[in-house]
């Protein structure tokens, strides 16, 4: 990087950050960063923390999921009893509480949208995300009234699919929060959905907070693809490759064996933050 520049301010790494929000040459004073570096990293960190345990609106968020248009949508929650008792068992996050209310819809697609592990992500990018996926995935298939969770994680899709009857679940999901974004979905596509699916029977679209990152309608177009590859081959996760900017979705050599759950580690459509 011997071809920095100085800007005004006489630091040759001012013109790089405009182009990213890693924290790049911070410099040091001593043996640490200097005191503004260093205050900054404690204040992203504090929001980080304060995200995860932010509640979610839940009255506020069903009036504008309905206004996506796809339905009224239904609430449940997950055997978390509260936010504490979510981070310290993850596994309660996984299974359901009662799901006797939600319809046996038999539809194509399922939505579940998730408060996961950023709350406030739901609230911001949600229902504008939902709309965009309305749009790429209506009339091509039929989609299931939405589903709000509280308190959930990516597996408790699994058992909401099984529920409404669906043939593909499409789990929407606030990220672990980062130093840089504390607010920020991920999407999870898991084909013919049933309790004990791993996480690599799952295809992931994740970073999607526009403007920084993923926009909405790229995120949805990246799903619809996903969907439409994940029935064509009648499975997701690592048989199911994003292609979607060349050819539909198409599986990857060495998938022979459609019948068998596919083995292996995820193939995210991006760098996906587990929930």
């Amino acid at each position: 990087m011997s071809d920095l520049t100085p800007g005004a301010s006489g630091d040759p790494w001012a013109s790089l950050r405009r182009f990213t929000s890693a924290r790049i040459g911070l410099g040091r004073a001593g043996d640490s960063l200097p005191t503004r570096h260093l205050l900054s990293l404690h204040t992203a960190h504090a929001v980080a923390r304060d995200a995860v345990h932010r509640p979610l609106d839940t009255d506020a968020l069903v009036d504008r999921i309905e206004a996506a248009g796809l339905g009224a949508p239904y609430v449940v929650g997950s055997r978390a009893a509260d936010r504490g008792t979510y981070l310290r068992r993850p596994d309660l996050g996984r299974l359901p509480g009662d799901l006797g209310g939600l319809p046996v819809s038999g539809a194509d697609v399922g939505v579940l949208l998730c408060d996961g592990l950023s709350p406030g992500a739901l609230e911001l990018h949600g229902p504008p995300l939902l709309r965009a996926l309305r749009e790429a995935l209506l009339p091509q298939v039929s989609v299931a009234p939405p589903v709000l969770a509280t308190q959930a994680r990516v597996a408790l899709g699994d058992h909401v699919g099984a529920r409404l009857n669906v043939t593909t679940m499409v789990v929407v999901i606030g990220e672990r929060p980062g130093l840089s974004v504390p607010e920020s979905l991920g999407v999870y596509v898991t084909h013919l959905p049933r309790q004990g699916r791993t996480d690599a029977e799952r295809n992931c679209v994740s970073n999607i907070h526009p403007p920084d990152g993923l926009a909405y309608a790229e995120a949805a177009r990246i799903t619809a693809s996903l969907i439409q590859g994940a029935r064509e081959l009648g499975a997701s996760g690592v048989a199911l490759k994003d292609t979607s900017r060349e050819r539909p979705a198409v599986p990857t050599e060495g998938a022979a064996d459609h019948r068998r759950p596919p083995g292996g580690l995820p193939d995210p459509a991006g760098p996906g933050r587990r929930a």
